[in-house]
């Protein structure tokens, strides 16, 4: 068990659970938008503290809604809705990845993806939204994309992204290797 990040992770309650962050005070007029980075090594541990949060959350603050949005499963779920996994699965298996990732860039663009699944999801009946599973769904679907999306859907809701990889304040690496755009909006939620 990595101690550091067990430390980290513990803080995380005494921060979610405080009135600035549920009203996304006192960030300079920005969106509530947070990113709680992590070694990707560290995967395991951080999923297993996410279910005990959830469970602490749920019993202890049962007053305030969260929901987990698991990426992975969202994106499976709007390619079912839209009838295209057997499609994607087939043409992955006879044309290969770049064909696929080419193929899957129209239907899961950001404009189509991220109102369904922020009504999916039914975020607006939540006080916190969680999301995880980025690292599951690269190359797929793009960390800063998702972000810069929600941030004009969401609106003052504050939103946590785990993030298997490094946020420097100012730039996403997945991985600790992938660099993305430069994205400025979010604040780390645990240095």
């Amino acid at each position: 068990m990595n101690q550091q990040l067990q430390d980290r992770l513990n803080q995380i309650p005494d921060k979610i659970l405080t009135e600035e962050f549920l009203k996304s005070q006192g960030l300079g007029n920005e969106i509530g938008f947070w990113i709680f980075d992590y070694a990707p090594e560290d995967e395991l541990q951080v999923r297993d503290h996410l279910r005990f949060l959830e469970n602490f959350l749920a019993k202890k603050h049962s007053h305030l809604k969260v929901v987990n949005i698991n990426l992975l499963q969202a994106m499976r779920d709007y390619l079912d809705q839209r009838n295209f996994t057997d499609k994607a699965i087939q043409m992955q298996k006879a044309k290969g990845d770049q064909a696929l990732l080419k193929a899957l860039s129209g239907p899961l663009h950001m404009d189509k993806f991220a109102p369904f699944l922020l009504e999916h999801c039914r975020a607006d009946e939540y006080d916190i939204v969680l999301i995880t599973g980025v690292g599951s769904v690269w190359p797929v679907l793009r960390a800063h994309n998702l972000l810069n999306k929600l941030h004009a859907l969401l609106g003052h809701k504050p939103l946590v992204l785990f993030y298997p990889g490094y946020y420097s304040g100012q730039s996403l690496a997945l991985f600790n290797r992938i660099p993305s755009n430069n994205y400025y909006r979010a604040f780390k939620l645990v240095p």
